[in-house]
């Protein structure tokens, strides 16, 4: 399994604008994805690859750098990917995997570019093949590190309806969290469209904790307090967390296997979900430094 790292916010920028690359590392963002994808303009993609990978040359400060790139069925996915290789981002993420093929190209394809070992791949699981291969990318590569929700593309394709509780993709995300805990991956949920919705914002993000994400992607500055915030864990949580630790610690030295912790029944799984919440509340204080 991965090491935790916090990936609360994962904030898309485009490469082809300078002055969000230049403001980008000043941001509280975990993540940044510098997007060569959807946020450029096909006119533009070429010299936004060039702007792209000397910003991360330069550095964008204390963040998770991923670059993503075009798909490989576009003209300008493979020299996205020979420049990726080199570029000394932490990730490379694909859109649109629909399959462990595309997942296994890439790779061979940034192995052969001189990658380093470090850099892992990314997958954007956003459309009906997408979700119903989900199992077989998430276990298509040992660079494979994350899935990535797209459910802009998803409800699209799916030919729903957006709505306020997301009914439309549900089942959907869960299969994607599904998936990725099977191989022991990050899960990052989709973007939240409406930027004055505050309110259904936090609302998203506290759900896609529910469902077991990480983080969500944002396509806004403006969201990165709440998305840091709502992907925290709590006092409270991190209180119970200590209790759980040190009352199962009490039983096991009392030859007993079992404890009850606030009314509730304690078992080897719950401590370790409590180191896990201890663990990751540690790794944000280090990363707030």
């Amino acid at each position: 399994m991965n090491a935790v790292r916090p990936r609360r916010s994962a904030l898309y920028v485009p490469g082809s604008n300078a002055r969000a690359l230049a403001k980008a590392g000043t941001l509280p963002a975990d993540v940044l994805i510098v997007d060569l994808e959807d946020a450029v303009a096909p006119g533009a993609k070429e010299e936004a690859r060039r702007a792209a990978v000397e910003a991360i040359g330069r550095g964008l400060g204390r963040a998770e750098i991923v670059l993503r790139v075009n798909s490989m069925d576009t003209p300008w996915g493979a020299a996205d990917l020979e420049a990726a290789a080199g570029s000394g981002a932490d990730a490379v993420l694909l859109p649109k995997v629909e399959g462990a093929d595309a997942v296994r190209e890439a790779s061979r394809r940034l192995e052969a570019g001189g990658a380093p070992a470090s850099m892992s791949l990314w997958a954007m699981v956003e459309t009906p093949r997408g979700v119903l291969h989900a199992e077989a990318v998430a276990s298509s590569s040992p660079r494979l590190a994350c899935l990535v929700a797209g459910t802009s593309d998803l409800v699209k394709d799916l030919r729903a309806r957006h709505t306020a509780g997301r009914a439309e993709v549900l089942a959907s995300l869960s299969i994607l969290v599904l998936a990725a805990r099977a191989s022991g991956l990050a899960a990052l949920d989709g973007v939240h469209l409406d930027l004055d919705d505050e309110a259904g914002f936090a609302a998203a993000c506290r759900q896609g904790r529910d469902l077991g994400f990480d983080g969500k992607t944002l396509i806004h500055p403006r969201t990165l307090q709440a998305a840091n915030l709502e992907f925290t864990p709590g006092d409270d949580e991190l209180a119970l967390a200590r209790r759980v630790i040190e009352a199962h610690a009490a039983a096991g030295s009392a030859g007993q296997g079992v404890v009850v912790v606030d009314g509730r029944l304690v078992e080897g799984l719950h401590v370790a979900e409590a180191h896990r919440l201890l663990a990751l509340a540690a790794a944000i204080e280090a990363r707030s430094g």
